[in-house]
């Protein structure tokens, strides 16, 4: 019997894992010179990993996709940073500097709301300070003299970007120190390691703050709202077009006998259904803008039962056109170009022992709702089939050795 090369028996199923775990795993940073985007926007950072999460080729700051027959070049947009993913599988269809690390602007409300909605009852009543009130930017418009429900606070924050409202929810959660915290361990534990938190609302000044380090990606766009997706709560807050917000009564109404007043609120997404760029399909998302980051935007749409993520940052223009551009790019590549990446699943994507065995799998983390469901079983599967793969030629050459 021929012998095979001694070169294979060399082989260990650790170190294949390891291999194949390579851009899932958290590597250590490296420096890289920050690059001016669209109008002079620039990464928050200069650090990014050397291979970042979902694989080597989204290191890459330039437009990143894999061409194929039939399908067309993805969109040209003026934007620093863009993500495209098919979220029923979790790979990244294209993106653009996806790693790059960006001012968020209102789009950090998606941490904001991922975190403290599992935190706080939607019938627990906050009655806001006058910092809370007063902070700047949009507001819902709040008295501290009155107190509001959480729901109603989240509407506001999902629906119209209020500020006061993402204040008045991290007072409620314990004060802005602890929230920020909890933001930043979400965003830990969903793997967003882009991410740093440094306001509820994404501002770039808050209460007297100065967080000018605060940041995150279009890649952890895509996975915060992923994730935040899987809840109930947030669809509903991010996909409602009306909703009355309670507010002192007015004197007419106090003549009528009424306690609490309001007044209508109406949704920032203009791609929701009867919008002025109503997307077919669309599921909720959230737009964001200062001076200093730009236009940034995070959305999900659903279509012939697939559903597709897009992000992007630093945009210059409002965003809905653009999205739409990427969505529509998104259902024609999707099943037809090969990813460029793919979207890690949260908890520890370290390889554990179990048992006593070391098999270089990742955790299993269950999943549900309209996102990702399916996605991450492809991560897992594909690396435990590997792994097996190596077991096997490893036996068979000690055999062969042997023999």
């Amino acid at each position: 019997m021929r012998r095979p090369p001694r070169a294979v028996s060399a082989i260990t199923v650790p170190s294949v894992a390891a291999c194949l775990a390579c851009g899932l795993a958290a590597p250590p940073a490296a420096a890289r010179p920050a690059a001016a985007g669209p109008g002079g926007t620039t990464p928050v950072t200069t650090a990014a990993p050397a291979e970042p999460l979902g694989g080597p080729q989204l290191a890459g700051k330039g437009t990143i996709v894999n061409p194929a027959p039939g399908v067309p070049a993805p969109p040209k947009i003026k934007a620093a940073s863009y993500l495209i993913a098919d979220g029923d599988t979790g790979e990244v269809l294209a993106a653009k500097d996806p790693h790059g690390r960006y001012l968020p602007a209102s789009t950090l409300k998606t941490l904001t709301a991922l975190t403290l909605i599992p935190r706080l009852k939607p019938d627990q009543t906050v009655r806001p300070s006058r910092e809370a009130c007063d902070v700047e930017g949009t507001k819902v418009g709040m008295t501290p003299k009155m107190s509001y429900k959480v729901s109603d606070l989240f509407y506001a924050l999902m629906m119209m970007s209020a500020n006061d409202a993402a204040v008045a929810l991290a007072e409620a959660n314990g004060g802005m120190k602890k929230t920020l915290a909890d933001m930043n361990a979400e965003a830990r534990r969903i793997n967003a390691r882009d991410t740093l938190a440094g306001s509820p609302n994404g501002l770039d000044r808050d209460l007297g703050l100065t967080v000018k380090t605060q940041h995150t990606s279009a890649y952890d766009l895509v996975l915060i709202l992923r994730e935040a997706m899987r809840h109930p709560d947030f669809r509903r807050y991010v996909q409602t077009i009306d909703h009355k917000f309670p507010a002192p009564p007015t004197k007419k109404e106090r003549k009528k006998g009424k306690k609490v007043g309001g007044y209508p609120i109406h949704t920032h997404n203009r791609m929701l259904p009867g919008q002025s760029h109503a997307y077919p399909g669309m599921l909720g998302g959230k737009n964001g803008y200062t001076i200093a980051a730009k236009q940034t935007f995070v959305a999900a749409a659903r279509r012939g039962g697939h559903t597709v993520y897009i992000s992007l940052m630093g945009a210059d223009r409002p965003p809905s056109p653009y999205a739409a551009e990427l969505l529509d790019w998104g259902f024609k590549a999707r099943g037809k170009v090969k990813p460029v990446g793919m979207l890690v699943p949260p908890g520890d994507l370290t390889p554990k022992k179990d048992a006593g065995q070391d098999d270089g799998l990742l955790a299993d983390t269950p999943l549900g709702g309209d996102g990702p469901a399916h996605g991450w079983g492809l991560v897992g599967g594909t690396v435990a089939g590997a792994v097996l793969a190596a077991g096997l030629v490893f036996v068979v050459a000690r055999r062969r050795q042997r023999g």
